[in-house]
């Protein structure tokens, strides 16, 4: 069923009713905003997954990046990987394999994964043309992919801007990069922008969503929000309105590495130059130093960018920067960025009873009512000692529990409705 198509004509599918009841929003609401674009249904029509909603109204949502590359891992332990970030809360995958091992790699997480699946297609081009492109990108369509991130917005027009920019640090991403060398090599446009309608054409084939790409990100906070970025970001306005007249579904992707007083300006142009389209973003990065520690680097800038409006957190794990993540950082992204999505959804109102039930919990030094409201609850397990004492931390001197019981002097917590 084409979302698009059937909320513009006023149509209530399958997945709207679901997504309606995990979203707590009303089917009108959904429907309408839909059909202009500012949410999107991630669901390939071959797959039967739960439905998955991302932009206006929603909780904000994380994807994790997971994916061999030409010298490590292996399939086995993408497909563990994958399942692990879904186990602590990941909504979505992106499969980013490259080598031979990447189509077996998709396949398996397809089959055993039971979330909405993103892909780049032009990972499976070393080098790049129009028929490797659009081959690749019908290839994972069928497959099963929910979105493909496409970067259509690295044209003739804005490499030429990053060639006068003076980056400090020209092309961080992968896909962006294979597009840039191939217009610096050939002079020709790239086959994804030039052949946009055709690419509109698979997308609605499937009702996959296109992620358009953002591969002129910065890479460093010395580049955030300069003359490249936003030439593609125009680019992108551009065909969000397109894809919108074609029934096709798009987010757009953002950066990458923004200094924190950065942030609210990206949220905003993106949501003015793309008509309010989905905004996922890479983090951002707000600080070039913490290596090691860049999970905790993104969800600050996550937290920050969601609350301004972002729609989507891409995580970001302790190796980034340095090699292919293993399962503990997985779980560490995830967790961290998490926190992020939630830290903004409690400023929409979303979810906030949650917070407020962990309080009365720790109220009632009642652990495992905590355990079931933590966002990691394996780290609340690690730290307890017992089930009945107050943490190691104050012992005998906790304070939740030398004055829970004084209600006569004025403190009434026990049994207090919780607030929603």
């Amino acid at each position: 069923m084409l979302q698009m198509v059937e909320a513009k004509r006023g149509q209530t599918s399958p997945e709207v009713n679901e997504l309606a009841k995990k979203e707590g929003v009303t089917r009108k609401f959904l429907k309408k905003e839909i059909a202009a674009g500012r949410i999107v249904v991630l669901k390939n029509v071959v797959r039967d997954i739960p439905v998955v909603g991302v932009g206006k109204g929603l909780r904000v949502k994380v994807n994790a990046n997971i994916g061999v590359s030409e010298t490590r891992s292996n399939t086995a332990t993408e497909v563990k990987k994958a399942l692990t970030a879904v186990s602590y809360g990941a909504d979505t995958i992106m499969d980013l394999s490259i080598g031979s091992k990447a189509r077996k790699t998709r396949k398996a997480v397809i089959k055993s994964v039971k979330a909405p699946l993103g892909t780049v297609p032009v990972y499976d081009c070393r080098s790049i043309s129009e028929d490797c492109v659009f081959k690749a990108v019908e290839r994972h369509l069928k497959d099963g992919v929910d979105f493909v991130t496409v970067h259509c917005g690295v044209t003739k027009e804005s490499v030429g801007v990053l060639k006068r920019n003076k980056r400090m640090i020209p092309v961080v991403s992968r896909g962006g990069g294979l597009i840039a060398e191939y217009i610096l090599k050939t002079g020709e446009e790239n086959p994804l922008y030039e052949n946009f309608d055709y690419l509109l054409e698979l997308a609605k084939k499937y009702d996959a969503t296109l992620s358009l790409g953002d591969g002129l990100r910065p890479g460093a906070i010395y580049d955030a929000t300069d003359k490249a970025q936003l030439k593609e970001l125009e680019i992108l306005g551009k065909l969000v309105k397109r894809a919108r007249k074609a029934s096709v579904q798009t987010m757009v992707e953002g950066p990458g590495h923004i200094p924190l007083d950065g942030i609210e300006k990206n949220v905003a142009l993106e949501k003015k130059l793309c008509s309010g389209a989905p905004f996922y973003v890479l983090g951002p990065l707000v600080t070039d130093i913490g290596v090691g520690y860049d999970h905790i680097v993104g969800a600050i800038g996550g937290a920050l960018a969601a609350f301004y409006g972002a729609d989507f957190l891409c995580y970001v794990t302790p190796s980034e920067h340095m090699g292919l993540p293993g399962k503990d950082d997985v779980r560490l992204g995830v967790v961290a960025s998490k926190i992020a999505a939630h830290a903004a959804d409690i400023t929409r109102g979303i979810d906030i009873g949650k917070d407020h039930s962990m309080s009365k919990a720790r109220s009632e030094l009642n652990w495992s009512v905590q355990h079931k409201y933590a966002i990691d609850p394996s780290k609340l397990e690690r730290y307890r000692l017992t089930n009945e004492n107050p943490c190691s931390m104050c012992d005998s001197y906790c304070p939740i529990k030398r004055l829970r019981n004084l209600s006569k002097h004025g403190f009434k917590t026990k049994g207090r409705k919780v607030p929603h």
